[in-house]
């Protein structure tokens, strides 16, 4: 299954998956890489919505040689921009509409079993084109979007920043920056990793965290996790209208995002449920993940109501039913149950189709007043009667329908082999939602997932807004929505009004509506400039899901991949069917170019210069920007040799003082240096000498 078809899910799935380093590999079979000398984060985030820009500093000390870039992309980022520098000289990565080139430098074949696992299931890929010369030094900084996991006023961040498998030695500076910006209040904020904080500062509507580590080797994960009031739950939107020659389609230049996590209110009452269990127990399944399923479907059981009814379906190409049909919820019916629980084991092939087969029937005399729900644990391939993913969907679809009751269809993936195209299709299909689970992740997702289904908030959910001015509304099939969970939607307007937007849908039969009052903005807001990039990714995602329902090679199924290429290239979001490319890149040279917004923003110079001992820069901000700049200090080969900060809160003229020494306190000798500002993806350069 590609990557980009889950992201429908995670909307309501709390996954814990982040991003990392990234390899400057030379010599891909005897894991040659160059040396990471320095690696700066900074996460700005607005609610649950995250822009990360990333980026290495490597060093060369052998002979010359052409390095391909290698970073471990989770499933759940996209990609928006790729930058290089060698020297002063900035280039920026164009998008290709063509998949990327996964092969990697190397004397043989093979691949170095630990950067295999480093760069994981999903890595991007970017084969630098200029040689990196001896002594010389390399910059490449990624910048991707991504919704962070959220459950029940949770939200996590994950940098995975163990760099143990690339890189023993230790990196002189690695600086973490989280800035957090929310509309409901932060109750808390915590770096749950081990790393000593240098800054954590929490203001209820904002918050930083700064992690700054020199001369450490990467051996632990950044992981922090931030508490929402769970007071204030709600429609929290973001608007921003920008000017119409920097939007790329003529869909309007207003875009609009917002995350809905309604008060479920009175739809919280006891459900009386009618609940099945198919439990794949085929080869396949053998070891962990049959440990797994098992203990899954042991909580379950345990933790039914009085007044629910269940079953157990298990299957390899033999099905099995531990009762002809649905038996109340008794202790005894428990105990009976665990023990065929615990008797189960691995064995032949994976009948799927013959599961459902016997599984959806059963729901005879059960009734639509009823919470029906089917819960099904596999690691979902299909190797016996119905293989085929797509027949197989039907197939399920139609038994659904054949048996006139409404079916909540709920799928675990069990291991990292779960057919993840399968199991989405037919939850979705199906008014449920599919979730995949790691190794260490069953106890605390199934405690979360029955929690979940316990409270519904919409189910079948439609929206809706009045009067109609907001289009192309993406997702465009609704998730539901439960307790502790949320919906980020994502739409374009051209005219700027208020709009009411309508939430409405049933919760398990009771009818329910949520109506919230808007103001679309009518002007462009800086710190809202993601908000083009989450559009499009929303639509992306809708995308790629009609895409793999189809035949692949279809002429329905061509037409909607090269919608998605065009947009990926016109929105700078890369997928699947994208790929960065150095060709027709972007070349930036710093002393000479010029600022993307130069109303808003202008670099004054330093002065004294040339200067001994200090020099002052100065930098005029004409626009409600606020957050954490860098102010990066090169020698005349291109290599870091101080980082200074600077916090901007809105407009006017900011100094800050370079003394002249390095990052570990030693005075640099004469010679002539370059500052570096980046604001909103422009980058802003100075020249200066120091003079002894």
């Amino acid at each position: 299954m590609k990557r980009l078809l889950t992201f429908f899910i995670t909307i309501l799935i709390p996954l814990s998956l982040g991003m990392a380093n990234g390899v400057a590999i030379v010599d891909a079979s005897k894991a040659i890489y160059l040396r990471l000398d320095s690696t700066i984060v900074n996460v700005l985030v607005v609610g649950q919505i995250s822009k990360t820009i990333t980026t290495q500093y490597f060093t060369n000390k052998d002979s010359a040689v052409v390095v391909k870039y290698g970073f471990p992309l989770s499933e759940q980022a996209s990609a928006i921009q790729l930058r290089w520098r060698i020297g002063t000289q900035w280039y920026v990565a164009s998008v290709a509409g063509t998949k990327q080139d996964t092969t990697l430098p190397g004397s043989s074949g093979s691949v170095s079993p630990d950067l295999v696992s480093y760069l994981g299931k999903t890595p991007l890929y970017f084969s630098i084109p200029q040689p990196i010369q001896t002594d010389s030094t390399l910059a490449v900084e990624l910048t991707y979007v991504e919704f962070l996991p959220y459950a029940f006023g949770t939200v996590s961040y994950i940098y995975p920043s163990d760099y143990h498998l690339i890189q023993s030695g230790v990196i002189g500076v690695q600086r973490f920056d989280f800035e957090l910006t929310s509309q409901r209040s932060i109750d808390s904020i915590r770096v749950a990793s081990h790393h000593t904080v240098t800054t954590q500062i929490n203001y209820g509507d904002s918050a930083r965290v700064q992690i700054v580590l020199h001369e450490l080797a990467g051996t632990e994960n950044y992981t922090l996790r931030y508490s929402l009031s769970l007071n204030q739950l709600g429609l929290f939107a973001y608007s921003s209208k920008l000017p119409a020659a920097l939007v790329p389609d003529s869909l309007g230049n207003g875009f609009l995002t917002f995350i809905a996590e309604p008060d479920p209110g009175s739809t919280t009452a006891t459900i009386s449920k009618v609940f099945t269990l198919i439990i794949d127990r085929s080869g396949s399944m053998s070891g962990t993940k049959m440990d797994q399923a098992k203990e899954a479907a042991t909580f379950i059981v345990q933790n039914l109501n009085e007044g629910d009814k269940f079953n157990l379906i298990d299957f390899d190409d033999v099905i099995t039913s531990f009762r002809p049909f649905h038996v109340s919820f008794t202790p005894q019916s428990r105990d009976s149950a665990l023990l065929y629980i615990s008797a189960l084991y691995a064995r032949n092939n994976t009948s799927i189709s013959g599961a459902f087969a016997t599984a959806v029937p059963q729901f005879v005399y059960a009734n639509d007043s009823t919470a029906n729900i089917i819960i099904f644990l596999t690691d979902g391939q299909p190797t016996a009667d119905i293989t085929d993913i797509p027949q197989l969907v039907q197939y399920i679809d139609t038994l659904i329908t054949a048996s006139e009751r409404k079916i909540f269809l709920f799928s675990f993936g069990i291991g990292s082999d779960a057919n993840q195209q399968l199991l989405t299709l037919i939850s979705l299909h199906n008014n449920g939602l599919a979730e995949f689970l790691g190794n260490d992740e069953l106890y605390s997702r199934i405690t979360d997932f029955y929690l979940t289904i316990r409270n519904p908030v919409l189910l079948d959910s439609h929206i809706s807004f009045t009067p109609p001015i907001v289009t192309q509304v993406f997702p465009d099939s609704l998730p539901n929505l439960y307790k502790g969970k949320q919906m980020i939607v994502a739409g374009r307007y051209s005219n700027a009004q208020s709009v009411q937007i309508t939430l409405s849908g049933t919760a398990f039969g009771h009818a329910v509506s949520y109506n919230y009052d808007v103001p679309l903005c009518d002007s462009s807001i800086s710190d809202y400039q993601f908000l083009p990039k989450v559009w499009a990714k929303r639509k992306i995602e809708s995308l790629l899901i009609h895409y793999y329902a189809l035949i692949s090679g279809s002429e329905e199924a061509l037409t909607i991949k090269n919608q998605i290429v065009s947009l990926s290239q016109a929105y700078g979001i890369i997928t699947e069917f994208t790929s960065f490319t150095s060709s027709a890149t972007e070349v930036r040279n710093d002393r000479n170019s010029k600022n993307l917004y130069p109303k808003n923003f202008e670099l004054l110079g330093n002065y004294p210069n040339p200067f001994n001992p200090s020099t002052t820069i100065q930098l005029r901000v004409n626009t409600n920007f606020s957050g954490l700049l860098d102010i990066r200090i090169y020698n005349i080969l291109g290599q870091i040799v101080r980082i200074l900060h600077l916090q901007i809160r809105g407009s006017g003229i900011y100094n800050v003082v370079w003394d002249g020494l390095n990052n570990n306190g030693v005075s640099l000798s004469s010679g002539i240096y370059f500052y570096g500002i980046e604001m909103q993806n422009t980058v802003l350069i100075g020249k200066m000498t120091l003079v002894k």
